[in-house]
């Protein structure tokens, strides 16, 4: 399963501005800017947090698998002048911030919350390292995530699997992620991408504040399937290549904290005749290629969501949506919390058989499979 969930607080450091708070404003970034010269960058880092206690009780109760995925999701918001390729990084926070309630464009600017140089804000005035050179955030070294950026790299799935777990063994309080290119406390490493004076560019992306669909999301991965056919037959890899394929009892709309099970149907077109009962043969569904958690991508059904107006993926087809089956037919499971309310969303499905073989099939099955999420 995939599931989501969306920072409580984020806000912007910029070391050229060293007292401002932007813990308000609706864009994200991570800049770089060099003078006339080219040279003297100045940079910004961006933090995040998320409460991930119900993750923490979802794991404690068995719902949530203990080698579960975190992946950090971040959208483009039109970044500028950026090189071919670079790399981003989070770390875990390692103190507490404060939000603020700042803007980009406040004149004069604010500066209460979170900024390059206080943690808190000017007037009580706490540093980030406890001393009056440390700026730009602090954080932990011994654990992070990053992601290469090729030239058109727009939105980040970042694993940041190794930071969440520390946050959950309580190995290092969540005090949130800070995303980064590489570079020192206070930007003082001049070798470093941050502290050199190669372009990179400026990266931007949507925040909690944003009014469009593209908040920052944490996504948990999970492996959830399950598999017992009972007395049902397998689709040979005859019939998978003329198959009638649909969903049971889709609904228009779904509750916003629903949790669902989908049913899937899969049947021959054409089924042979049996005298002792034709009419049942056209009606018996038979379930549809297993998969496995070590060969993802192989044999197997597997499902996705897409905003359906945008046709962003929102569930890519992979570890967390494998179809499970019982003695009834194939299914799997979604909460709808993990989703945006007043949007609607649209089902595909992927069917692989035969994989690593000459014999190997893939088919897709999209026939406007939508429906809404509500209040």
């Amino acid at each position: 399963m995939n599931y989501f969930i969306f920072p409580d607080i984020d806000t912007t450091l910029y070391q050229a501005s060293a007292s401002q708070n932007t813990g308000l404003d609706e864009i994200l970034e991570v800049r770089k800017d060099l003078n006339d010269a080219g040279s003297n960058p100045k940079v910004s880092r961006a933090l995040i947090k998320f409460d991930i206690s119900d993750i923490s009780e979802s794991i404690h109760r068995g719902i949530i698998s203990t080698d579960a995925k975190y992946y950090l999701n971040l959208y483009d918001a039109n970044p500028t002048n950026l090189s071919y390729s670079q790399s981003l990084y989070a770390y875990p926070v390692s103190q507490s911030w404060v939000s603020g309630e700042g803007f980009f464009a406040d004149n004069p600017i604010t500066t209460e919350g979170a900024s390059w140089r206080y943690r808190d804000g000017a007037n009580v005035a706490t540093q980030w390292t406890g001393s009056i050179t440390g700026s730009g955030g602090t954080w932990y070294t011994t654990c992070w995530g990053s992601q290469s950026l090729e030239y058109g790299t727009k939105d980040i799935r970042m694993n940041v699997t190794p930071i969440v777990n520390k946050w959950l063994d309580k190995t290092f309080p969540n005090d949130g992620f800070i995303i980064k290119r590489s570079g020192s406390v206070g930007n003082t490493d001049t070798t470093a991408p941050e502290g050199n004076n190669d372009v990179l560019g400026n990266l931007a992306f949507f925040s909690r504040q944003t009014h469009t669909i593209y908040p920052p999301k944490l996504e948990v991965e999970w492996f959830d399937t399950k598999w017992s056919t009972g007395s049902l037959s397998a689709l040979s890899n005859t019939e998978l290549e003329d198959v009638v394929f649909y969903m049971k009892g889709l609904r228009p709309e779904y509750k916003e904290k629903s949790k669902v099970k989908f049913r899937l149907v899969g049947r021959p077109r054409y089924p042979t005749k049996s005298y002792s009962n034709t009419a049942s043969t056209y009606l018996t569904a038979k379930y549809l290629p297993s998969g496995s958690k070590e060969n993802i991508g192989g044999d197997g059904t597997y499902y996705s969501v897409r905003d359906d107006q945008t046709e962003d993926v929102i569930i890519p087809f992979g570890t967390g949506s494998l179809v499970s089956c019982d003695s009834t037919g194939n299914y799997f499971n979604l909460w709808m919390n993990g989703l945006q309310s007043e949007r609607y969303y649209r089902f595909e499905f992927k069917v692989v058989s035969g994989s690593n073989t000459a014999e190997e099939t893939v088919q897709y099955f999209d026939d406007d499979f939508v429906f809404k999420v509500v209040r």
